[in-house]
């Protein structure tokens, strides 16, 4: 109280500017150092599936179908598009397809996926299908399927899109499927019978028990075009981020999409299993640039909220009475603390055990 207010704003705005200034840092470093990105994010929109009774199906979307603007992005890449989708479930956005030189002007609305209740449309772009885990005594695993394997085909059919690999599984039932994989430069198939069993969302569904993902490109900039890209993404990452916190504000967006401290360490461990130490860089730079956000934020005992009281004593020319700060700072740590409790709540309902 005895310092003057400028001199408060500064020590308040320091706390988040220094968690900004890491996340590029370390960022820059990952970007110079070695990164890996799905290789379909920076592409174009083209649709490569459509998911039968999706959002997408219902609104006439067809495979080879290319967005060409999704809710004012023109020409946007995948990765525009699926966190538009994302951050939209229940929000009609306004599309623009090509098909064949024609142009059509689309609606389409996302619905919230069970688990994580973010949005879905439907489509997917073309990728190539990766093994990403195995999990122990279901078919996969019996069979001989390995992390890193790329899937083919299954029954003869070319596969390269994750939704329709999962499709047709399910339409498999529990026949005996042949799925051809690539390990290095050896192509193998091997016979696979899905089996019924309980999935995150609590659904029954026929699985051979492998996580998939896309295939990964990898890069590696110079320390100049590494700085510049990790401006532009954390740049991006904030905007996404104000994106979030707003819809959760409106209610428009789930409280279930927030990581708490379980997830996080989650994420951590991940990250440590994984190959080199760069991952582990990568994701500490996203929880720096997340708590400096979120210190921004105008909520009392935050260092937003002091920013915001410094304001309104300014805008006043004198200071806010003790008593009444007393007050406000009392409701803001209450909120604060409801808030942490429906966040580790959720953190902890989302990896219960199935059927608990």
């Amino acid at each position: 109280m005895n310092h003057p207010r400028w001199q408060r704003f500064v020590i308040a705005i320091a706390g988040p500017f220094m968690n900004v200034v890491l996340a590029v840092g370390l960022l820059t470093v990952v970007y110079m150092v070695h990164y890996e990105y799905p290789a379909f994010v920076d592409q174009p929109g083209v649709i490569a599936y459509v998911k039968p009774n999706s959002a997408a199906a219902q609104n006439g979307i067809q495979p080879g179908d290319r967005i060409t603007r999704i809710a004012g992005i023109e020409n946007p890449t995948w990765e525009q598009i699926q966190l538009k989708v994302m951050l939209n479930p229940n929000e009609a956005l306004p599309v623009t397809i090509n098909r064949g030189g024609q142009t059509f002007d689309k609606s389409i609305t996302p619905r919230p996926v069970t688990s994580s209740e973010v949005g879905s449309a439907g489509w997917s772009p073309e990728q190539s299908i990766v093994v990403a885990d195995v999990d122990r005594g279901m078919p996969a695993a019996k069979a001989g399927l390995k992390e890193g394997d790329e899937i083919i085909s299954v029954d003869g059919k070319p596969v390269r899109v994750i939704d329709a690999l999962i499709d047709n599984l399910q339409e498999s039932k529990d026949r005996v499927v042949d799925v051809e994989i690539l390990r290095g430069d050896k192509r193998l198939t091997f016979k696979l019978q899905p089996i019924l069993a309980e999935t995150e969302d609590k659904q029954k569904r026929y699985r051979v028990g492998f996580e998939s993902t896309a295939k990964m490109k990898v890069g590696k900039l110079p320390p100049v075009a590494a700085f510049q890209r990790s401006l532009e993404d954390n740049k991006r990452y904030s905007l996404v981020l104000l994106e979030l916190i707003q819809k959760m504000v409106q209610h428009k967006v789930s409280m279930k999409q927030v990581e708490g401290p379980i997830g996080i360490g989650s994420a951590i461990g991940h990250a440590v299993t994984e190959k080199g130490w760069t991952p582990l860089l990568g994701l500490t730079a996203g929880i720096s640039l997340n708590l400096g956000i979120f210190n921004l934020l105008p909520i009392p005992i935050l260092d937003g909220g002091v920013i915001l009281l410094l304001l309104i004593e300014g805008l006043m020319r004198r200071d806010i009475s003790l008593h009444i700060k007393e007050r406000i700072y009392q409701a803001a740590f209450v909120f604060l603390v409801l808030f942490a409790v429906t966040v580790i709540y959720n953190d902890i309902v989302k990896r219960l055990p199935l059927g608990s």
